[in-house]
């Protein structure tokens, strides 16, 4: 195997191992919360993935084209806009998009009978757009430590992209398995016990909140050692 052919690939085990990181877990968990199914969590994931790699191939096609790196400074403020969106995230968690679970109490023959109903408020087509949207933000955070690895070690335009879409192609295939993984405990748990939903959804918009303080704390911390205000 020649250094470009072990380059793309290092690409592509990257990509996979870039949809395992904390940030992008935790913001999709949030989202995984209003999906009943695992085929739907699963595509969660996977739009999650295809927006983070439409980002990174935009940017990537500008920077190679161009030869020139993201400041350091824009990377901050980028990482920032991640916190600020995973503290939203976390809020929006606890106060939209849940499923409200009913028990009615229906009386047929002399006899009661029980029954629930799940009443979802936002359709998945629209967890996918967020998710996607999700995904171009992680994205663009994401490019300028990316392009720095790109640049130093590939010559070619043309093999610069094809190691940006491999990449893609890899943070697709972890997001979407790992979305399918966590959507696991929502799509059989709830219908055992309605009470998981609502734990599992507190769990998922404390972490987000957490990390997304975490996060804006973390870039502070950077910008003021810099000799940039935050």
């Amino acid at each position: 195997m020649n250094q470009g052919m072990f380059t793309l690939l290092l690409g592509l085990l990257l990509g996979i191992k870039h949809a395992f990181e904390a940030d992008h877990i935790i913001a999709v968990s949030t989202i995984l919360t209003e999906q009943r199914n695992s085929y739907k969590s699963a595509l969660v994931g996977t739009f999650w993935g295809i927006g983070h790699t439409a980002t990174l191939f935009i940017v990537g096609i500008i920077i190679l084209l161009a030869k020139v790196s993201i400041p350091a400074r824009i990377s901050n403020i980028l990482e920032f806009g991640v916190g600020i969106m995973l503290v939203f995230l976390g809020i929006r968690n606890f106060m939209q998009g849940r499923i409200l679970i009913h028990q009615h109490e229906h009386k047929h023959n002399n006899t009661n009978h029980k029954h629930k109903h799940y009443h979802k408020g936002e359709t998945n087509l629209h967890a996918h757009h967020k998710s996607f949207f999700i995904g171009s933000v992680h994205g663009l955070a994401g490019s300028g430590a990316l392009m720095i690895l790109v640049l130093s070690t590939i010559n070619s335009v043309t093999q610069g992209l094809y190691y940006i879409i491999l990449f893609g192609i890899g943070s697709i295939f972890g997001m979407t398995a790992m979305s399918f993984i966590i959507g696991l405990p929502f799509t059989y748990g709830v219908n055992k016990s309605p009470n998981i939903e609502k734990y599992i959804r507190v769990v998922a918009g404390t972490l987000s909140i957490i990390f997304g303080l975490y996060v804006i704390y973390q870039i502070g911390i950077v910008e003021k050692f810099s000799g940039h205000p935050s």
